[in-house]
């Protein structure tokens, strides 16, 4: 292992728990022992990832929150004991890996909780709302502290909570916790005084507008996380860690409003000067350890880092809050390991928190103390496959219900919390299988092809593998999208897949009655009915390196014609998008850490956004639009880059067996659907 690394790889200790090494698993949701969105039970997907984390070296394992009282049937946590015996005879094993427990355990969500279209409708009903209350009573799920608009919808508000339900849940952590330290679980995790949820909103002045001993001055508004670690300390002993998600700041101007790096504003929530005396009274509570990043639902890309964010982005924070206490705290969010391991060493941070990485590669602690850097399949920080809640105008949270009850899963790895259905096997009848098209889903068809013991065969029409990715990972702030190009790339070198450049396929024929699999992906879709659209640059082109002018016009808010504009203006040119729709990235599977991030910083920026504008005319310096009243306006520009999407573009195949479209040549999507589908295309030949 590299020497730069070795503080990672140092033992500390958490109360009176010796942790093996630095590296923690911070807890997602999705990756929960007992159950995530359903009846509570000893989850065996959930319980083989976390086995597998700890097999892989990580020091202390944190599975996905739990809330004490489950929004989905209504019960507490402390009541199914079936579980808890079968969590009692798991850990055993678990232990046999060296790694230690700690379960997360949250009072809930509150203002936050994830509307959706159908609960709004069943809060908007008075029936429908009684009759549901028995699966999900949406008036306890999003009680808060004080009356307050829910994060997502303003359909569903949230009601305050009475004292007599505050002293329930202190009760249901206390007892929860116990079953747990009687399983053999090593600590527990309060969640949180963190990201906004419900303990939160608790300490928050701009959530809490209480009048009894839980609202007002800090020791109220923090009493309601103090009482919880008081009681679990007197059901289980002062020697069992209670650890707390915590975050150092808010990073919030107010609702539904966060403050983005390098942004002067007032902080609503928790500045650090309150920071520094929370932490402390906190500590003196009775927490062992705090597991630290900033931010709120609010200001969700602080907890939830898009790869807009900075890397580190919370390490200051954290390491200036270390300073007011004497327990140790852990840093997560976009953290890099050498950075971490530097933090560590100089006594600044105690542990380095990681989670989407492992979701990418559970496998990455200990090829990092391989010196197998190069082999770590990266996280690309896009929420698709784990965390895909999106959000815009007029739409609480469009989300399929598959991914709503299925989180944690990744967009670069199909297998993971997916083994059921996603993994290797190999090939009774190798073949020779060839593949037209060697972008991120023909490599990614070749590597699965090759681990089963097929023997794939890519054509490649250009000189390098990776096809639209290079354009799509070429802007400044991608270095992570160029990380897995650059992975794939390796993965086809070490499995030996042959490989023919320059070569274009014009027709399948050639390749007889054998398996092909077409990977040609998609092709701009260009405005020809656009007056002037010629003058108009694609998207791709852009992104490939063709020059603008310093003014420039996006045409087409969604996903890549907003990160285009975003890339324009770091390069301090003068971006203005015109979008046909009401709200930029109105689209299903972007989550809103990443969209609300972009939507917040081109209001900072003051980048002109028109909504409602159709693009009627393009000429020399100027475009012409209507607006949503149909009125004629023109805006100077001295480029116009067309971001209008894609559509397919396979080669034709129409009644030829054995063949298989995979990615954006059958459907335009992203590249989860284009990884997932190139897998599971793989594992049918």
């Amino acid at each position: 292992m590299k020497k730069e690394y070795n503080a990672l790889f140092t033992p500390w200790k958490i109360g009176s728990c010796e942790i093996k090494n630095r590296i923690v698993l911070t807890s997602m949701g999705g990756t929960d022992l007992f159950g995530w969105m359903e009846k509570n039970h000893f989850d065996k997907a959930g319980a083989e990832f976390i086995y597998q984390i700890a097999e892989n070296n990580a020091g202390l394992v944190l599975p996905g929150c739990q809330p004490v009282y489950n929004p989905m049937g209504g019960e507490w946590l402390y009541k199914n004991k079936k579980m808890y015996s079968d969590l009692k005879k798991w850990m055993p094993g678990f232990h046999k890996t060296g790694a230690k427990l700690f379960v997360q355990l949250t009072a809930g969500f509150g203002r936050s909780f994830t509307v959706t279209e159908m609960m709004e409708k069943l809060y908007a009903n008075r029936l429908l709302r009684a009759a549901s209350k028995r699966v999900m009573d949406l008036d306890k799920i999003t009680a808060s502290a004080s009356p307050a608009p829910n994060r997502w919808s303003d359909r569903v508000p949230s009601r305050e909570m009475t004292v007599e339900e505050i002293h329930e849940f202190v009760d249901a952590f206390a007892k929860t916790a116990k079953l747990l330290k009687d399983a053999g679980v090593d600590g527990v995790e309060i969640h949180a005084v963190h990201e906004g949820y419900l303990l939160d909103q608790f300490t928050l002045k701009y959530v809490n507008h209480r009048t009894d001993e839980y609202g007002g001055p800090l020791e109220n508004r923090y009493r309601f996380a103090a009482e919880i670690v008081q009681a679990i300390k007197e059901a289980c002993g002062k020697d069992f860690p209670v650890s707390l998600r915590y975050s150092v700041v808010s990073k919030t101007k107010g609702f539904r409003e966060g403050a983005l790096p390098g942004e002067e504003f007032e902080e609503a929530g928790r500045d650090m000067e309150e920071s520094e005396k929370a932490a402390k009274y906190l500590q003196d509570a009775g927490y062992d350890m705090l597991n630290c990043d900033n931010g709120t639902y609010d200001a969700w890309y602080w907890a939830h880092p898009p790869v807009y964010m900075p890397e580190n982005c919370n390490l200051e924070y954290v390491e200036h809050i270390r300073n007011f206490v004497d327990i140790p705290v852990v840093c997560a969010g976009r953290m890099d390991p050498k950075t971490a391991a530097r933090s560590i060493s100089e006594g600044k941070i105690d542990g380095a928190g990681f989670a989407r990485q492992f979701l990418a590669d559970p496998e990455w602690v200990t090829k990092l103390m391989k010196e197998q850097e190069d082999d770590i399949r990266p996280c690309i920080l896009c929420h698709n496959g784990c965390f895909n809640m999106s959000h815009y105008k007029g739409v609480p949270n469009d989300q399929d219900l598959n991914d709503s009850l299925h989180l944690a899963r990744c967009a670069v790895n199909a297998e993971t919390m997916q083994t059921d259905k996603h993994y290797i096997k190999k090939a009774k009848d190798p073949k020779t299988v060839f593949i037209v098209g060697g972008g991120i889903g023909g490599m990614e068809a070749a590597r699965v092809l090759a681990l089963r013991g097929h023997e794939p065969v890519i054509f490649e029409k250009s000189g390098q593998l990776g096809g639209t990715f290079i354009a799509a990972s070429a802007e400044s702030y991608k270095g992570k999208l160029r990380d897995l190009l650059q992975w794939y790339r390796k993965q086809m070198e070490d499995l030996k897949v042959e490989i023919h450049y320059n070569y274009e396929v014009r027709t399948i024929l050639e390749f007889g009655d054998r398996p092909v699999i077409i990977a040609t992906g998609g092709a701009p879709r260009k405005l020809t009915n656009i007056h002037g659209y010629e003058k108009m640059i694609d998207a791709v082109e852009f992104l490939n390196g063709a020059e603008t002018g310093e003014k420039v016009a996006v045409i087409g808010g969604g996903l890549t014609g907003c990160e285009i504009a975003y890339e324009l203006h770091l390069q301090g040119k003068q971006p203005v998008i015109v979008e046909m729709t009401d709200d930029l990235i109105r689209q299903k599977g972007v989550c809103l850490a990443n969209s609300s991030y972009l939507r917040e910083y081109f209001a900072w920026k003051k980048v002109p956004v028109y909504l409602n504008t159709e693009l009627k005319e393009v000429r020399d310096g100027r475009i012409f639009c209507t607006d949503e009243n149909g009125e004629l306006f023109d805006i100077e520009c001295d480029t116009v880059i067309c971001s209008a999407g894609y559509f397919p573009a396979p080669l034709p195949s129409a009644g030829r067996k054995n063949v298989y479209l995979v990615g954006d040549c059958d459907k335009v999507g992203n590249l989860r659907t284009v990884i997932w589908q190139a897998y599971e295309t793989a594992m049918k030949i």
